[in-house]
């Protein structure tokens, strides 16, 4: 089963989204119904969807949405991680309308200010609740806070974690170092798995799939494709290359792997990491 296992969805009439001013292509909404011919186009047979904003009436949207559309598979919504009763939210939002759809948790950390708020005492606080609700969190992460996303994998034991985007690397600087140190050092956690998404916004306007191929390349060979899931990062990813196209290049920085490996970085990995294979549909 081939898994899109990162996308997002948006409704401007519901929710503005601050973030895609000055963008374009991003300043509309952006429905499942938009996404689905694309899926269909390209043999994608699930999703996971995945929050956009800190709003905590998102995640309830986004699990009513999975509830009514069977192609989703799951949802990474959002909660505070420094709200005192975590488990509390988790559990009302499980108790919702589509709420066996929550499969992990995510917070813009890319856009926190204070250079240790992952590892602030409140935060680790919330990320032992997500753990001990068997949820998966997600790190949205930008290269230079890839040292603190290493630190904070060996502070909460027992939670599964999932690198954004590879962590977003410098592809348009044409730069590796020091963000393939960091990857190779999150990948000895066994606890970490990656998305390989995001490559195309990471890169510059004139990219040539080449360009992403040294990142996607190390990914692959620091986690191993059973620690890899890729993703289409869509509509986002619309800045710089059509959905259609976006899975070609996908394909393309796959090609040398086995049919094996092909078969877990595009679906097996979400299916197992995400716990999708036990949750009937």
């Amino acid at each position: 089963m081939r898994i899109d296992a990162h996308h997002h969805v948006w409704d401007l009439a519901v929710r503005d989204q601050e973030w895609t001013r000055g963008i374009p292509v991003l300043r509309r909404s952006y429905l499942f119904d938009d996404l689905r011919p694309e899926l269909v186009a390209g043999g994608v047979h699930g999703t996971i969807v995945v929050q956009t904003v800190t709003a905590p009436e998102e995640t309830p949207e986004l699990l009513s949405l999975a509830q009514h559309h069977p192609e989703i598979l799951g949802v990474v919504g959002w909660v505070d991680l420094t709200d005192p009763d975590v488990a509390g939210r988790l559990t009302a939002l499980r108790s919702g309308e589509g709420g066996e759809w929550l499969v992990g948790v995510r917070h813009q950390v890319q856009g926190e200010s204070d250079p240790e708020w992952l590892l602030r005492p409140d935060v680790l606080r919330g990320l032992a609740a997500v753990a001990r609700a068997g949820l998966v969190y997600e790190l949205l992460v930008t290269h230079d806070q890839l040292p603190q996303a290493v630190a904070v994998v060996h502070r909460v034991p027992g939670l599964r974690w999932v690198l954004d985007h590879a962590g977003k690397p410098p592809i348009a600087e044409a730069t590796l170092e020091p963000w393939r140190t960091h990857v190779s050092a999150l990948a000895e956690s066994t606890d970490v798995a990656c998305k390989l998404s995001g490559l195309l916004t990471e890169a510059g306007a004139d990219w040539d799939v080449d360009d992403l191929r040294p990142y996607a390349e190390h990914v692959l060979a620091a986690f191993g494709a059973d620690r890899v899931m890729a993703g289409s990062d869509w509509p986002v990813c619309l800045t710089h290359a059509s959905y259609a196209r976006a899975r070609e290049v996908q394909d393309d920085l796959l090609s040398g792997l086995s049919a094996a490996d092909t078969a877990a970085v595009t679906g097996g990995t979400a299916e197992r990491w995400y716990g999708l294979s036990s949750r009937p549909r």
